[in-house]
């Protein structure tokens, strides 16, 4: 009597041939392997692990900084000449390479879960090997460039370390699915205990993390200081051209409590409003005086600067993506704007009673006014008929005599100094920008007395900080976005965070003891089970190409199976020695 042996074929698994597939181009079954993964293709998945840690950073980085664009495209801008907004391709570059290596990344825990071999392609390869670069090039430009923006990781970790501590400890506690299944499946004792080790050590850090968040909005709600002033640093510049009058009326009328420019002087004694040290950028110069566009604006006198157009290039170049907002009555007044005098400024502030502060700028020794622009600058003052006590006055220099002809003007450093060393000075006011005061110098300064102003605050995560730190007063490109913060994003009190704190790590622990019992019982139950043999893709052959031909290819295909009695036999009956998974239909028993 002849025994038929029934040929026996794969179901489809198509979950598994896409992941296997898009990550190694592994699409056929065949192709695939359980065995353990290459030291070169181990090399591969720790650059690839190093790669999506440093564009996570880098990525943070971006979309932290976004208070301070307008400040770097203004770098770039006197690097180039030309005004562009360069965060667009630097943000498009990099959550594009953020979200194909997180892609990656995904795709190699799954190959870790489902216990397939790691077999990067090459072309993820030379994918992984040029984001890997581009974000190292990125990095250090930045570094050479724009360093002193690396301070906004560490101050929006006081806004955001805590909820980012609890998103780090749900994600290592989902991991904790792959790594019981690795330890159950592992038949290693050294292998096991090594990687639990690690894992718990993970663990545990995150679990005490906590002990070293520091943020200032962790405090009694009773304790939080008056809300800061805001004062419009060069008005609103996102909705206005900076430093025109328009741009201070539109400050205005978003309840700011002063105004910021900065200030140079004309050939013929004239202080006006300009950023630059030309005038290009921000007027059109290049129509009236085309061979000066080059020119600092100080070698200008005041009547050629009146005949100036302040006004359209904002609405040509759009600094801020902004300009679709503004209604045509709005588009029509920017497009009249003229060159600001540093006394229009003055006379707009005194009558809303709103305080002025003006960075001084010295014109260069060849200047008319090279000797006379302190005296200059407070004749302007003076005419303006504004009260002393609402014009912060910046220059170091000639500070003396400053005092004795303005006693009444608010005495302002721009320098960083010890409070001791200011109250000596009669200085009651400093102006720092938010990254050159730590929660501790904020507080020494509100202590003595000595009046704090921040700049330039734009986002409402930096303005909370600074007002739960205890800052009196921020200058702001944003107005209209402080305006509509009320109250700090978030406050908590210490007992809150702790039981916060405590409970997700409890959660979290629960959670890790409740997959590593279901793992292990699993495993257990599925060894001790009356069938040895493993599940389909156990039973799959490596995928040695060295030993490969479309022969054994189209055998790998077809797994036969011969009824042995009543059941099924075991692993080492079924097949031979040779390593291949398939049977000659043979035998007619006698």
């Amino acid at each position: 009597m002849v025994k038929h042996q029934p040929l026996q074929v794969y179901e489809r698994q198509l979950c598994l041939s896409c992941i296997t597939g898009i990550y190694g181009c592994r699409w056929k079954r065949y192709q695939r392997s359980h065995d353990d993964t290459t030291k070169w293709e181990l090399l591969w998945s720790l650059i690839l692990l190093f790669t999506f840690c440093l564009l996570l950073v880098w990525f943070y980085f971006w979309w932290e900084a976004h208070n301070d664009y307008n400040e770097f495209n203004w770098f770039l801008y006197n690097r180039s000449g030309e005004w562009s907004d360069g965060t667009v391709p630097i943000l498009a570059t990099t959550a594009a390479g953020f979200t194909y290596i997180a892609f990656l990344m995904v795709l190699a825990l799954c190959h870790i879960a489902l216990g397939q071999q790691l077999n990067l392609h090459w072309l993820h390869k030379i994918g992984v090997t040029a984001a890997l670069l581009t974000t190292i090039v990125g990095v250090i430009s930045v570094n050479q460039t724009w360093g002193q923006e690396w301070d906004v990781i560490p101050i929006s970790l006081q806004a955001t370390g805590p909820f980012l501590h609890i998103g780090a400890l749900a994600a290592v506690t989902a991991l904790s699915w792959i790594v019981a299944g690795q330890v159950a499946r592992a038949e290693k004792t050294l292998f096991q205990v090594v990687v639990v080790l690690l894992y718990l050590s993970v663990l545990l850090g995150l679990y005490v993390v906590p002990l070293y968040i520091t943020s200032p909005c962790i405090m009694d709600p009773d304790n939080l200081k008056p809300r800061p002033d805001v004062i419009g640093h060069q008005g609103a510049p996102m909705l206005a051209p900076e430093n025109t009058l328009w741009s201070f009326q539109r400050a205005l009328q978003m309840n700011v409590t002063g105004l910021e420019a900065d200030v140079a002087i004309s050939t013929d004694g004239v202080p006006f409003l300009m950023h630059d040290l030309t005038l290009r950028r921000t007027t059109d110069v290049g129509t009236f005086f085309p061979d000066r566009r080059m020119d600092e604006a100080s070698h200008f006198n005041w009547t050629d600067l009146q005949q100036l157009n302040a006004g359209r290039w904002f609405l040509k170049d759009d600094p801020f993506w902004t300009v679709h907002t503004l209604a045509t009555r709005e588009r029509e007044l920017i497009a009249k704007q003229s060159v600001c005098s540093l006394e229009q400024l003055l006379k707009l502030a005194s009558y809303h009673n709103a305080t002025v502060v003006f960075r001084l700028r010295r014109p260069s020794p060849e200047h008319p006014c090279y000797h006379s622009w302190i005296n200059d600058t407070l004749n302007a003052v003076q005419q303006s008929g504004v009260p002393q006590s609402l014009v912060m006055w910046t220059p170091d220099e000639h500070r003396a005599q400053v005092r004795q002809l303005a006693p009444g003007l608010i005495q302002t450093s721009v320098e960083k100094r010890s409070p001791q060393s200011l109250q000596k000075d009669g200085i009651s006011r400093l102006l720092l920008r938010y990254n050159q005061a730590s929660m501790r110098e904020i507080r020494d300064f509100s202590e003595t007395h000595i009046n704090l102003t921040l700049y330039t605050v734009n986002e409402p995560w930096l303005y909370s900080v600074l007002w739960c730190s205890g800052v009196s007063s921020v200058s702001s490109e944003a107005p209209h976005i402080l305006q509509k913060v009320p109250y700090p994003i978030w406050l908590m009190s210490p007992s809150e965070y702790c039981l916060m704190w405590v409970s997700a790590d409890l959660i979290s622990f629960a959670v890790v003891i409740g997959i590593f019992i279901f793992q292990n019982y699993h495993m257990i139950r599925y060894r001790t089970s009356g069938m040895r043999s493993y599940n389909p893709e156990q039973i799959m052959l490596s995928a040695a190409v060295r030993r490969s031909s479309p022969d054994i290819n189209v055998m790998k295909e077809k797994l036969i199976f011969s009824e042995v009695g009543n059941g099924v036999g075991s692993a080492d009956e079924q097949y031979g020695d040779n390593g291949y998974n398939y049977y000659t239909n043979q035998g007619a028993s006698q």
